[in-house]
């Protein structure tokens, strides 16, 4: 219990956090009903486009280099990709501030509409964080991103998350 690092799981890597508890609970423990799970997406098919993200807490280092509001651009690529808890963990992470962003719409308002929120996850939430906010899980590719890639995109399709790990360690 007794460390100082961060953690970062992106998709995949973003289930696997879920799957052992670090994300939300900030240890491992064994899944019961009381657990958060990402599953299939609602619509019963992988989803891969750019979606439009809001940082909805900068609890985590991770999210040191934004604010409450930006809005960034981000791709997602998952067939597995809806958040579910139940309600009061919903509510124990919210009072946290462990929902770190959230699928939103063109006016950057988070959204349960498909357009927005591809997979249907619960409160329109793409990442959140364990307690301390050490450990981030979010299923959008922040970092498929660079000068160029997204010639037609629509926002800002960068997302300085590297960059506040970096600065944790740099002090």
């Amino acid at each position: 219990q007794r460390r100082d690092g961060l953690m970062l799981g992106i998709c995949n890597g973003f289930q696997a956090l879920v799957k052992l508890g670090l994300v939300p609970f900030g240890d491992i423990r064994p899944m019961d009903a009381d657990c958060a799970t990402l599953t299939f997406n609602h619509i019963g098919r992988h989803q891969s486009t750019l979606v439009r993200t809001r940082v909805a807490s900068t609890l985590s280092p991770w999210m040191s280099r934004m604010n409450v509001g930006d809005v960034h651009t981000v791709a997602i690529s998952h067939g597995e990709g809806r958040f579910v808890a139940p309600q009061p963990l919903l509510d124990q992470m919210i009072a946290g501030g462990q929902v770190a962003t959230q699928y939103v719409d063109a006016a950057g308002v988070p959204s349960m509409d498909l357009s927005a929120n591809p997979n249907g996850s619960v409160l329109a939430i793409e990442g959140i964080t364990s307690p301390d906010g050490r450990v981030l899980g979010k299923m959008g590719h922040t970092e498929r991103s660079g000068a160029g890639l997204y010639k037609n995109a629509f926002g800002d399709t960068y997302q300085p998350l590297f960059e506040g790990g970096v600065d944790y360690f740099r002090g």
